[in-house]
């Protein structure tokens, strides 16, 4: 059986953030920190992001924005290092991490009524950058590697290079953002590998990070030198006779 512990942040002003430990088996206890402000609920997994939805708009992307019947208003416009841009009439809007539907909608919305009797709005990217999944941490090969419209965490993890010497298999975390809620769950990859619970879907925008395991690290370092304290205490015993 598979539990799914969710810590949700609740900070006004803030998105809110969501850490999901994937656990395996009913009996695990897994240790966590939560700090003030923190909600505690059950999840099965991660929510998926609406298919339509994968592109987002981000900071330094040329957005086609037309507004039909005010040709003033319409044209290119280049969003700043914050997603944001600045729009006539209306001033800076934010529009990082919105699908341009819902970029439009805003725009629409601002313009109605004051502006406008009943604006209608398109934004479109100049160019849409490749569908990817961000990889990080103990891989071989961190790095950007294209997914179509989804894969799983086997297959991303693969597409790295595979785990590195001292990744923490019980440390995998995957950072998603739906509908402006940011969320992150942890996973156990060896229990997935052992088949112990299903190997989650990852989705374009998705970030992956490894975690780096200081016990491994503390045991090679002590293998490493053992030898060299294996002949010291033989030469130590010997001068001592």
């Amino acid at each position: 059986m598979k539990r799914i512990l969710v810590v949700r942040e609740l900070r006004t002003g803030f998105a809110g953030l969501v850490v999901a430990l994937a656990l395996s088996g009913c009996a695990t206890d897994r240790t966590y920190g939560t700090a003030p402000g923190i909600e505690i609920a059950q999840l099965e997994e991660l929510p998926a992001p609406r298919i339509e939805n994968l592109y987002v708009i981000g900071p330094q992307e040329a957005l086609e924005i037309e507004v039909v019947g005010a040709e003033r208003l319409s044209g290119t416009y280049l969003s700043d290092g914050l997603g944001r841009i600045s729009f006539p009439l209306l001033g800076v809007l934010e529009l990082d991490g919105l699908p341009p539907n819902e970029a439009a909608e805003l725009i629409a919305n601002s313009l109605r009524g004051t502006y406008l009797l009943n604006p209608e709005v398109r934004v479109l990217p100049s160019e849409i950058p490749p569908r990817t999944v961000s990889v990080g941490g103990q891989v071989n090969k961190p790095g950007e590697y294209p997914v179509p419209v989804r894969q799983s965490l086997l297959r991303v993890v693969n597409q790295a290079g595979g785990l590195a010497e001292y990744a923490d298999l019980q440390d995998v975390l995957v950072l998603r953002t739906v509908a402006g809620q940011r969320y992150i769950g942890a996973y156990n990859i060896q229990a997935i590998q052992r088949g112990n619970y299903a190997d989650p879907t990852l989705y374009p925008n998705d970030i992956v990070i490894v975690g780096d395991s200081p016990a491994r690290r503390r045991l090679d370092n002590i293998l490493r030198f053992a030898p060299l304290l294996s002949t010291s205490a033989i030469l130590i015993d010997r001068i001592g006779r």
